[in-house]
């Protein structure tokens, strides 16, 4: 299946905790001022590419403890990006997911975007908000986004935020 990707991190230590494969989507119908993924904003630029061969490259390093899905929106593509999150969990590797949507949002939207977040251990959500920008805050950009432990979230029939492990 065909994905719209402005690029991809093949060791990112910054989407999530471990080492991950982060790809980062084309298509962002937010375009938040300050955004730092500008470039991933316009729909009709990156590159197309085949899911398989990104979930192959996953499979290459075996170093890699998760999946980043980051953006511009990936939320814009949830069919492609459910591909990659089922192939990221059949490599035994964790799911995170960044959007400008708020969960409530993307809740409402059914059908392949709650199917990727079933996918999905972690949803960073809400837009970038140059005010509440932190260089302080671990894993995500401003102060009104948040980590969303999606598991816990199902459980509990409200949200509930991810705590790092405590080691």
């Amino acid at each position: 299946m065909d994905i719209r990707i402005s690029g991809t991190a093949q060791d990112s230590i910054v989407d999530g905790p471990g080492l991950r494969f982060t790809v980062f989507t084309q298509g962002c119908p937010h375009c938040c001022p300050g955004c730092h993924n500008r470039e991933t904003h316009d729909p009709l630029g990156g590159r197309t590419v085949d899911t398989e061969d990104l979930i192959a490259q996953m499979r290459e390093n075996p170093l890699l403890s998760g999946l980043t899905l980051s953006g511009g929106e990936p939320f814009a593509q949830p069919e492609p990006c459910l591909a990659l999150a089922q192939g990221a969990k059949a490599l035994g590797l964790d799911v995170w997911a960044y959007s400008g949507y708020t969960y409530e949002e993307l809740i409402r939207r059914g059908g392949a975007v709650l199917d990727m977040l079933s996918v999905c251990d972690v949803l960073v959500d809400g837009p970038f908000i140059q005010g509440g920008r932190s260089l302080e805050l671990k894993f995500r950009g401003s102060r009104n986004q948040r980590l969303i432990d999606l598991a816990e979230t199902r459980k509990a029939g409200e949200v509930r935020l991810w705590a790092p492990p405590v080691w």
